[in-house]
């Protein structure tokens, strides 16, 4: 009994574990998918375009930077102008109408010069009332010598009279004068006395000036502005522009070379005499003025003018010979040595030429640096060498 029981359970597991066994059978197989393949890394090698290779490096000797002990410059623009303390307005005494001009503006004139004429009412006025004090004073004067001549004989006339007579006469004279003083002050000629007013010129110069027409009236001392206004331009100002930003580099005393649009090749030398206190609230500089000798007569207002200020004060810049340098793309540039034949081009800030040839450098050589002294035929062996040699340079700069 016991036996049977247990072949029926074995039975029933074997038959258990042949479905297990079919079932796996049935599922499918998996495979492990295959791992990614990394691409070969690849190695791009860029040029620098300011490297040149030529096969001959020696025919490019080499020369170091040095320093130079200069003034330091600075360029402003500006414009001459007429010196005001030599300048001076001109005008009419005594109002009326200009009947007549004999200069004109830009015209060189002479002290006393006949300027224009004016027929004044008010001189004529002047002149009759001269005309009467003239005639009262001749009156009072016989009226003063008859009394007296009658008083010395004893006759009628009595001391108070003759007194009388007296003050009348001395107050007829101080009309008399007073009304040739007034004359006189019209600019016209008391002796012979004219309603035209004569405007002649009170110093030698130039004409700078005019606001008068033939025709027009002329007001008295109250006109505004000036009949002409004359220059003496034997000495003229250039007055300069310099921003606030640089104002410390400029004092009184420095030295200016003028350079002229008008006359390139002349060159002028002056000195700073005055700083503006004022700063111009709209283009945020000052007026600095240079006196200048005009004798020759060359400088003439308006003309504009460039001025470079040297200040007293030295300082150490770095400098190489003007060969040294060439210029590329509106830049310039210098060769510096890499090694066995290659050099490498920079681009610099180049300032002043000294007096020397050598050229200042601002921005891009130390001193004791080593620099191609050609600069110009290296480039020129390079491109010979290398027709691409900064070909990216310019195709950049000229798309």
């Amino acid at each position: 009994m016991i036996f049977s029981h247990f072949v029926r359970c074995f039975v029933l597991l074997s038959t258990c574990l042949l479905l297990v066994g079919c079932e796996q059978d049935k599922e499918p197989q998996l495979q492990a998918a295959p791992l990614p393949t990394t691409p070969a890394t690849q190695v791009e090698v860029i040029t620098d375009n300011n490297v040149i290779e030529v096969p001959r490096p020696d025919e490019f000797p080499l020369v170091k930077a040095g320093t130079r002990s200069v003034s330091k410059e600075l360029s402003v623009n500006g414009s001459i102008a007429p010196d005001v303390s030599r300048t001076v307005g001109v005008n009419g005494l005594a109002g009326g109408r200009i009947v007549e001009i004999h200069a004109r503006l830009g015209d060189a004139v002479k002290k006393g010069q006949l300027l224009l004429k004016i027929h004044s009412p008010d001189l004529a006025n002047a002149i009759a009332a001269l005309k009467q004090a003239k005639a009262d004073e001749l009156l009072a004067q016989r009226n003063y010598d008859r009394n007296k001549f009658l008083y010395e004989r004893g006759t009628v006339v009595a001391l108070k009279d003759l007194q009388a007579s007296e003050d009348a006469l001395v107050d007829a004279k101080a009309n008399t004068e007073n009304a040739v003083t007034q004359v006189q002050l019209l600019n016209a000629d008391a002796k012979n006395p004219s309603p035209f007013v004569e405007l002649r010129a009170p110093v030698s110069g130039v004409i700078v000036e005019q606001n008068v027409a033939l025709g027009t009236a002329a007001k008295s001392l109250d006109a505004t502005p000036n009949l002409f206004t004359i220059a003496d331009l034997s000495r003229v100002w250039l007055l300069c522009d310099v921003y606030e930003n640089n104002l410390a580099n400029v004092r009184l005393g420095d030295t200016a070379q003028i350079h002229l649009n008008a006359y390139p090749n002349l060159k002028l030398q002056g000195k700073v005499v005055n700083i503006f206190s004022l700063l111009d609230p709209s283009t945020r500089s000052a007026k600095v003025r240079i006196e200048l000798d005009n004798t020759q007569g060359i400088l003439r207002p308006g003309m504009f003018a460039t001025a470079i200020f040297v200040s007293q004060d030295k300082v150490s810049v770095v400098a190489v010979p003007a060969t040294a340098i060439f210029r590329l793309h509106d830049k310039d540039w210098v060769f510096f040595p890499q090694g066995g034949k290659k050099f490498r081009r920079a681009e610099v800030q180049t300032g002043a030429t000294n007096a020397d040839g050598t050229q200042q450098i601002i921005v891009g050589v130390q001193p004791g640096d080593a620099v191609v002294s050609n600069a110009l035929q290296l480039s020129a062996a390079a491109r010979t060498e290398n027709p691409t040699a900064f070909e990216e340079d310019e195709k950049r700069d000229n798309p």
